[in-house]
């Protein structure tokens, strides 16, 4: 089963919890999972994959303009009704809107008829209700690193309900 993560990243912070999370979903018996940048999608990779995670940087409070762009000028074109879907953000502070990002990305993912994933509390710790957020040299010394098992964690749950419902 083929599994997609797409994200925008302008530090590669979103870059390398996207890696994370194929390093994630890797981990299921029988699954394929690739990266790309949101400027240059494999499209027809994605267009056979079950699944797609959707990440972005927090700008503002919001996804990058990129990954908007690509949301409703690329996506359409996947044909990803249907299909799994998650989110994913990073942020520079806690408070940086990164919760605002992934709820934005899902209401995209929603209204092109994706099947939206959150394990919710139904794995226990980690939460993670609506998708795994990242922040990097924040006040309270937070690093990326920090954050690796929630992205690797999410991954491999995401890839396990994939295969559940296609596998």
């Amino acid at each position: 089963m083929k599994l997609s993560v797409i994200y925008d990243s302008k530090t590669g912070n979103t870059k390398q919890c996207a890696e994370w999370i194929v390093s994630g979903m890797t981990r299921i018996e029988g699954v394929e999972a690739k990266t790309f940048s949101v400027h240059g999608v494999d499209e027809e990779f994605v267009k056979g994959s079950a699944g797609v995670v959707i990440g972005s940087p927090s700008y503002y409070a919001l996804m990058t303009a990129d990954m908007r762009t690509w949301l409703l000028e690329g996506a359409p074109k996947l044909k990803l009704g249907g299909k799994l879907g998650g989110a994913f953000a990073t942020v520079q502070y806690t408070h940086g809107g990164g919760d605002l990002v992934v709820q934005s990305i899902l209401t995209n993912l929603i209204t092109i008829g994706m099947l939206c994933y959150s394990g919710g509390g139904a794995f226990g710790d980690p939460c993670i209700h609506l998708g795994p957020v990242a922040v990097n040299h924040n006040i309270e010394k937070a690093c990326l690193e920090d954050f690796r098992d929630n992205f690797e964690i999410f991954g491999e749950r995401f890839a396990r309900k994939a295969m559940e419902l296609f596998g």
